[in-house]
This record gives C-alpha cells, sequence and structure tokens, in this order.
C-alpha cells in the first residue's frame, strides 16, 4: 500500500510520545496507511522556568520545523492532545496542512494566546467534565468554523474515550481519502 500522507502526532504538557491516546491515534494511522511521528517534547515540559506550560515556544519551534519539513511530501495532518492541540493549531497557520485532529483542546491556553488554526478539515474530542478547559468554550470556538465536534463525559485526559479519539481520527482520515 502506497502512504496516503503523513501525521505529526502531539503529546499533551507532561505526558509523552507514547501517551496512550497518541499511540492509539499512531495504530490508526498506520492502519489506514499514513506515515506518521511523535515527537518527544517532555525536555520542553520540564522547563519550569519558562512559566507554567513550559517552553511552549521551543516546543512550537520544533512542531514548526517538522512540519515544514513533511508539508512538501504530500498531504498532511496534525494532531494532537491538550497543549499538543494548541501546538498544532498554531502550526497550522504556518505550514500547509490537509487536515486537524484536536484532543481537549486549550482555547486559551492563557488569554493572551488563544487557540487558532487553519481553516482546514477538523474534527475535536472534548470531555464535558473537562476541568481545565470548559466544553462551552470549545464548543463555542467550533461553532463557526463548522468543525466536527464530540463531546464525551470524560475529564481532560480522556482516559474512558482513548477509542471514540482513536475512531474519529480514523473517520478524519477516511473522509480526506474519498
Amino acid at each position: 500500500m502506497s502512504v496516503r500522507g503523513h501525521c505529526i502526532l502531539s503529546h499533551g504538557f507532561e505526558s509523552g510520545p507514547d501517551a496512550t491516546k497518541v499511540t492509539a491515534l499512531a495504530d490508526v494511522a498506520e492502519g489506514l496507511g499514513w506515515s506518521h511521528e511523535r515527537p518527544d517534547y517532555t525536555a520542553f515540559d520540564a522547563r519550569h522556568d519558562m512559566g507554567r506550560h513550559g517552553d511552549v515556544a521551543a516546543r512550537l519551534a520544533q512542531l514548526q520545523a517538522l512540519a515544514s519539513g513533511r508539508a512538501a511530501d504530500g498531504p498532511l495532518v496534525l494532531a494532537g492532545s491538550s497543549l499538543g492541540a494548541w501546538i498544532s493549531g498554531r502550526v497550522s497557520l504556518q505550514v500547509p496542512v490537509r487536515a486537524l485532529f484536536l484532543m481537549a483542546p486549550p482555547i486559551n491556553l492563557v488569554s493572551e494566546y488563544p487557540l487558532e488554526a487553519a481553516a482546514v478539515p477538523t474534527a475535536i474530542i472534548h470531555g464535558w467534565d473537562d476541568e481545565l478547559i470548559p466544553a462551552a468554550d470549545v464548543f463555542a470556538w467550533a461553532a463557526p468554523r463548522r468543525d466536527r465536534l464530540l463531546l464525551v463525559d470524560d475529564d481532560h485526559r480522556l482516559s474512558d474515550h482513548v477509542e471514540a479519539s482513536a475512531a474519529l481520527f480514523a473517520g478524519l482520515l477516511g473522509a480526506l481519502a474519498s
């Protein structure tokens, strides 16, 4: 099977590239014929001297470099969880992407840094009981964009909905293939 495109799967803050959700997405991508990579941002997250969310600028720079290197090779999909979703959105404004997949996206990382993303097909999964990002804020962000939004009975980690996340991601990648 020829490769349909490439997915870059970004883990959340103080998580890692082997986290359950991004691993599930990698399995989906591979099964559907997409190549994938999972950058490791753990060193940036450990930089508490850079602020509450570690070295966000370094995270952004790493993803931008990876995405820029892959964008010319064919369709590129960025996916991420929490802070990984936020940087995926930001990078989509700089690098041509075919689609975005956002899990528990922080709509306002901090008030001066709202979530921004390219106008591309986007699927979002978010917990009704997210203790960090109110579901109403995610709905308000997604509605004018007409993004696909799945709200589930879960908290910020979405740990009870890994399979639902994978299924939504599969649907997004499948729609790109048709």
